[in-house]
């Protein structure tokens, strides 16, 4: 469980190009338990927020990217806070399945009130991902 404690579960609906690649990647790699499902969208449990990839194969894949501590960040993204011993284990989870990182894990803005570890990845359908994790977990929304 994460050192992060959540009160309200967001929900997240996204394009995906393909259900099977969607249930493989979010389900098998990324562990996320699968809720109800049609044949047109899957419901995801992401750390207890519910995420639903909908059929949609036009909406897919990111288009733009903003600068970010030296890294061109998809502006379109999502993902989860993680507490730092579950975000070095994703990141190993994801190296060793042999990921193609938009931005290879590393920590960003050492030294500063924001640091943080991160990485960015791509689902099967161009859907840009976040991981991060903080070492001071009460530093998320510090300014």
């Amino acid at each position: 469980m994460s050192a992060y404690a959540v009160t309200q579960p967001f929900h997240l609906a996204f394009p995906v190009h393909d259900l099977q690649a969607a249930r493989a990647f979010y389900g098998e790699l990324l562990g996320c338990p699968e809720g109800r499902s049609s044949d047109a969208w899957i419901d995801f449990d992401l750390y207890g927020h519910q995420i639903v990839a909908h059929l949609a194969p036009g909406e897919c894949g990111h288009r733009s990217t903003s600068a970010v501590d030296g890294d061109d960040v998809p502006v379109r993204h999502f993902g989860v806070v993680l507490g730092m011993p579950e975000w070095e284990s994703m990141s190993e989870k994801l190296k060793a399945a042999g990921t193609r990182f938009v931005i290879e894990p590393h920590v960003r803005f050492k030294g500063q009130v924001g640091e943080q570890a991160t990485m960015f990845f791509l689902d099967p359908s161009g859907n840009a991902l976040e991981f991060k994790a903080f070492g001071d977990p009460s530093r998320l929304f510090a300014k």
